[in-house]
């Protein structure tokens, strides 16, 4: 019982020093926040915090690693629904919207810090980003089988610097601006008919 106890504080510690390093490095930047402020935010010394991670780029390493594997997961429970490829894409774009939304800290500091990683983790993140978009292309390509494999690289990144915005835009009214930012998102990815409607199809 006491081991799992420990075991238990262990990784709930673990979790608020991902959470509380989320919330430093997006306001001050990775290099601005230093070890003793990582582990003052949770209540222990800065040395201390090497009994969790080996290192402040460990730490961001995981960070990002973890964020992009919910994404990659997350995505692939939703193309394994039933449904045709419009119902895939709005709930691709929902889905992304309410990662964003629930997670802010952690998209901004993806956004702004990836060039801070490791090369073993840096690889890795951008090998699951890869495949994210790759399972969104499926679908874009299903819904636009006239578009070349460069236009809609083109639009799925533009995309996600959108959805990526939510953090900024969503501050206001955030159920405002999630239903914005899903419509534009479908407009950029699909295209618009002459009288404002976005193009619908499968």
């Amino acid at each position: 019982m006491g081991t799992t106890w420990r075991a238990t504080q262990k990784a709930n510690r673990r979790v608020e020093l991902l959470r509380r390093a989320a919330e430093l490095f997006a306001q001050r930047g990775f290099a601005g926040v230093s070890t003793g402020e990582l582990g003052d935010a949770v209540g222990m010394s800065g040395p201390a915090l090497y009994n969790y991670f080996p290192s402040k780029e460990a730490l961001l390493s995981e960070l990002l690693e973890d964020a992009s594997m919910r994404l990659l997961a997350g995505c692939r429970e939703i193309m394994a629904m039933p449904g045709t490829a419009g119902e895939t894409l709005e709930r691709l774009v929902a889905f992304h919207i309410d990662f964003a939304t629930s997670e802010p800290d952690v998209i901004r500091v993806q956004d702004r810090e990836l060039a801070q990683l490791p090369a073993e983790a840096n690889h890795h993140v951008r090998s699951l980003q890869r495949q994210y978009v790759q399972e969104w292309d499926v679908v874009l390509a299903a819904l636009r089988p006239q578009m070349d494999a460069l236009e809609r690289s083109i639009r799925l990144l533009a995309t996600f610097g959108l959805l990526n915005s939510t953090p900024h835009s969503a501050a206001a009214s955030r159920e405002r601006a999630r239903q914005l930012l899903a419509e534009m998102a479908e407009g950029s990815l699909l295209g618009h008919s002459p009288g404002g409607q976005t193009i619908r199809s499968g």
